[in-house]
Formats: structure tokens, sequence, C-alpha cells
């Protein structure tokens, strides 16, 4: 799929002529990519305005070359592909939610997400990347404070914050003492966490306390997390901050622009969670976050950027398979993790679309408005985690500098982005 989407981005302008369908047998894996590339175009543009006929002949042609398990771009196709008669079919509210009432009995349930999650986190370097980085600069950042708090919010991996307690007890004055804070709407992640944390702490003999927060973000609240005067706080965001976004409110269920929005008023959600971050004065802000659009106004717009970057996130996970560090049962598990991000930028609007991933220049400038700096701490990290790219055998990875952070770039595609803000 790499030798049909490069570096540039998928052109919008490409013909929106469709293939006969007695093609479909005679292209070749170049020519059946461009096609599938045209299709899914073709297909968004006509979804988006409307014209359901011309968007499912198009989809009945998709469906000839696209294929679960064929090659990346095959399989990319097809996720996409479902994605856009999702949104189709959500303009038939009684359909869409017979349907999504059977789907709530045969959908994955929350330990099948956990194991997906863990594969990604095993057969990827990325997570190992920014649980380094973010370890290696919250150590810098507090090894000489004696009593730390730090808020995670949102990702509840005890491999990160383990890491951390570890490293801290190492510190030039001994262990000092700790208190984690995880914000999270599942109760059994947090709890699992505290019983690993609570365990690795002891063994550390480290002074520790763990503050469970049962709340998604949008519903946390100062009082909640218990700030004291005498603490170094910093605050943890891994791919989390950016659900805040689905506030804004500019766009309505029915997938039209709502013209009567106050414009001052975008994103007064995320403005006010970054101004009571900066009221509890942190030491640092650490925020890890998807670098695409898919926060964009226009579908279009949104499914180009969406089809651009998950290619590169489908290249990965097919180079992962070729080497053979994954089965193709643990594959179709993660393109399936992958699939649901896809299927909500694609398929939802208003309150619904939650994956509203913008790119870090865009998140500086949020943080600006909230009176936040970046700060340049990566000297060390960018060590460590080149040594995880190195470890990992696999050529493509790369970390770059990008003010105000570092981007994880797969064969100069950035994937990932880490910044971060003091006050």
């Amino acid at each position: 799929m790499s030798s049909s989407l490069p570096s540039m981005k998928p052109d919008v302008t490409l013909s929106l002529t469709l293939p006969s369908s007695s093609l479909s047998h005679s292209l070749n894996h170049e020519e059946r990519s461009v096609k599938l590339i045209q299709l899914l175009l073709t297909c968004a543009n006509h979804a988006s305005s409307g014209n359901i006929d011309r968007a499912d002949k198009c989809l009945c042609r998709i469906s000839h070359l696209a294929s679960v398990t064929g090659d990346s771009m095959q399989r990319l196709a097809a996720r996409f592909a479902a994605a856009l008669a999702n949104r189709i079919i959500r303009r038939w509210s009684g359909v869409y939610s017979a349907l999504n009432q059977l789907e709530l009995f045969t959908s994955p349930n929350l330990g099948w997400a956990r194991e997906a999650h863990s594969m990604f986190s095993k057969s990827f370097p990325y997570m190992t990347i920014f649980y380094v980085v973010l370890t290696q600069t919250l150590v810098e950042a507090m090894s000489w404070d004696r009593v730390i708090h730090i808020i995670d919010m949102g990702s509840g991996d005890p491999q990160l914050w383990a890491q951390l307690l570890t490293k801290l007890s190492l510190g030039p004055m001994g262990p000092p003492e700790v208190k984690i804070t995880c914000v999270s709407d599942n109760k059994k992640l947090l709890d699992d966490l505290g019983i690993i944390l609570m365990k690795e702490a002891k063994s550390l003999d480290m002074p520790f306390q763990y503050n469970p927060l049962n709340v998604t973000l949008s519903g946390l609240t100062q009082d909640m997390l218990d700030i004291r005067p005498d603490e170094a706080l910093a605050f943890v965001s891994i791919l989390n901050l950016h659900v805040l976004l689905v506030d804004d409110g500019h766009v309505d269920t029915r997938f039209k622009v709502n013209k009567n929005q106050d414009p001052s008023m975008e994103n007064k959600k995320m403005l006010e969670f970054l101004r009571m971050l900066r009221s509890m004065s942190p030491k640092l802000v650490l925020l890890v976050e998807q670098e695409s659009d898919h926060n964009l106004t226009r579908f279009m717009d949104r499914f180009v950027e969406g089809l651009h970057y998950y290619s590169a996130v489908f290249d990965s996970i097919d180079t992962i398979f070729n080497t053979g560090k994954i089965s193709g049962e643990d594959r179709v598990r993660l393109e399936d993790m992958v699939g649901k991000e896809i299927l909500n930028i694609v398929a939802c609007e208003g309150l619904e679309r939650v994956e509203r991933h913008e790119r870090i220049a865009r998140w500086a400038i949020r943080f600006s408005w909230a009176r936040f700096r970046p700060v340049n701490v990566w000297a060390e990290a960018m060590k460590e985690a080149q040594h995880v790219i190195e470890g990992c055998g696999l050529a493509g990875y790369k970390i770059v500098t990008n003010r105000p952070g570092l981007m994880i770039c797969w064969h100069d595609r950035p994937i990932y982005s880490i910044s971060a803000w003091i006050i």
C-alpha cells in the first residue's frame, strides 16, 4: 500500500469515474490501490452530498476490490467502506436503531478491547516510546521533589506508572512520597491499576497513595483531585484529551453546520478544562495525541485526512504481521481496534463523534489560549526513545522534534505527537 499512498495526501481531485466490474480481476496491486482510493473518495463525496444511490453503487464496486483478508490497502478500504455505509444508514433512524440494538449483543466486550490494547502495546514501539519519554521527562522534572502527585487523565496503564515508581525510587534523595490519581469511567481498570501499583510501591518501600476517580474527563472537577499545597503536580494525558472537543457542538446530529453557533463558544469546554488545570499550578502537563486532523468541520476534508493517516497505521500493522511478530488473529484484533476509530471519524457527527484528533500545532494554540507555555525537555528522553526504536529491529520508525514537542513517524508519516507544557 505504501507505493500507492506515498507521503503526500490522497488527492481529492482524483477522477470520479468508476471502474467497470470487469476490470476488478485484471488489476495489479498498484492499479487496484489507486482504484480503491478513487472509489472511496467518490463514495464519500456522494455520501456527503446525500446522493445515496450513487454512494451505494460505489460501495458495490468497492466490495469487489476490498477485502478484510487482502493486502493492507484492501483491508483499509474495507474498514472505510463499512464506516461510509454506517454513515449512510444513520440517515434512516429507525433502520439504524434496529441494527444498533442487535450490535449491543454482538459487539466485543471490554476484555476483548483491553486485549487489543495490550497487543498494540506489545507489537509496536509507539507505546513503549511514549512511556520512555514520559517517564524520563517526569523524573527529570521532579527528582528533587519530596511529595509528588501525578494525575493520569485516562490511560490507566500499570506498565507506565510502575516504571515511573521504579525510577523515582532511585532518585538522589531516595524514594519520594508519591500519589497517583487515575481518572477513568472504567471501574475495573481503576481497581486493577490500584492493586498493581500498591504492590509495586510496597516492594520499593515507597510512601504511596492511590486515588481512583470513576468519572469521565468532562465530569472531572478540581475538588475531586484533592490537591495539597506541598505537592509537585503533573498531569498526563495519553490519547484521551481530544474527547473534550466533542462539546464544541458546532455540528448537529443531522450532519449540517450549525450556522447559529457563536464562533467564540467553540472549544469552550476544552478551554475551561485547560484553565482549570492551570489554576492548580502544575509543574508539568504532558500530552500524547494522534498527529492528524480528524476534527475538521467539512466531512470530505476529514475523510481525506483519515484515509491518509490510517493508511500509515495499516502499513505498519502489515509490516509487523509480515515479520511474524503477530498472528493473523492478532492482526484482525488490532485492525478492529483501529477500525473503531475510523468508524467514529467517518460515520458520526455531533456528540457521537469523540475521535476528534488534532495536530500538535493546533494543540499549541489551545494551550496558549489557556496561558500555558511549551517546554523542551527531550534531551535524555530522546536518547532512550532512540534505543527503543533500535531495539525493536524494525526499519521505518523515527522520532523528530517539531516545536512544541516530538513526533513519532512511520516512514516519514507522523503518527503520534508528544508535547510538554508549563505555566
